[in-house]
């Protein structure tokens, strides 16, 4: 009997509301971004966070690793509350790889190892995990003594998501990680992202709105718009054509309304 995989996050009719600036709260004292969502992540999933512009999709990632407190609701990590874990204690194992790299004036080789003597690891471990990633990302080694300003921006998005994965955490959360890489790159993290799910070494919710690298990640496919959830599908599901004329409405109303 097979069995049934443990859930690793588990949201609970999370809504988070933003609170406008004091010029605008004559108006409209608050802002609903994200409404009523409720989901299961189980370990091991590849999940694909899809919506037009504005959906709430980063927003959800940052709940998520509590950069931001949800307005109602709950979240749970290995069911326990998130209320119930100190923030940097949850870090250690939610990370999330933004879709703004920063290396705050460190060096490459001084960015990837940062978050590992953190966790005082070893010398030696701590090459032998930049070694890997580096090899596994196709990063050179003449990279490693540069800072941000001598990276172009697919180079620096590249180094941010070696940082996320040299931790090798529990859950990996990413926010358009391929955005500004070539085709043949994106395809080829796409793949070590599949290695890593085969391996059940990591689960991964991805933000991504190009619907094709989505489609060759994804094992299911959460669908925010407007902030709220409107579709939670496993891959086999998806009409992939039809989803994509979806977003390509929901993009020109969204358009048509400004």
């Amino acid at each position: 009997m097979q069995t049934k995989p443990k859930i690793k996050l588990k949201l609970e009719q999370v809504s988070y509301t933003e609170k406008l600036t004091a010029q605008a709260k004559h108006k409209l004292p608050e802002y609903p971004i994200l409404q009523d969502i409720s989901f299961e992540v189980y370990e091991g999933d590849r999940i694909a966070i899809i919506g037009p512009t504005g959906a709430g999709k980063s927003y959800l990632l940052r709940l998520l690793n509590r950069l931001y407190e949800p307005s109602n609701g709950k979240i749970y990590f290995d069911n326990r509350e998130y209320q119930q874990i100190a923030a940097q204690s949850l870090r250690q194992s939610v990370i999330l790889v933004s879709q703004e790299p920063k290396l705050l004036g460190m060096s490459v080789r001084e960015a990837l190892a940062y978050p590992l003597v953190l966790r005082n690891l070893p010398k030696s471990q701590i090459q032998q995990r930049l070694n890997y990633w580096m090899e596994q990302l196709h990063i050179p080694d003449d990279w490693l003594g540069r800072t941000e300003t001598q990276l172009s921006n697919g180079q620096r998005q590249l180094v941010n998501l070696a940082r996320g994965l040299v931790i090798q955490p529990k859950i990996l959360l990413l926010d358009e990680p391929t955005s500004n890489l070539d085709l043949g790159t994106a395809e080829r993290i796409i793949k070590i992202l599949n290695q890593l799910y085969e391996n059940h070494q990591t689960t991964i919710l991805m933000v991504n709105h190009q619907l094709n690298i989505a489609q060759m990640f994804c094992t299911r496919l959460l669908h925010l718009q407007q902030g709220r959830l409107i579709a939670n599908q496993t891959a086999s599901q998806i009409n992939w054509n039809n989803l994509q004329e979806t977003l390509k409405q929901a993009e020109a109303d969204d358009d048509f309304e400004f």
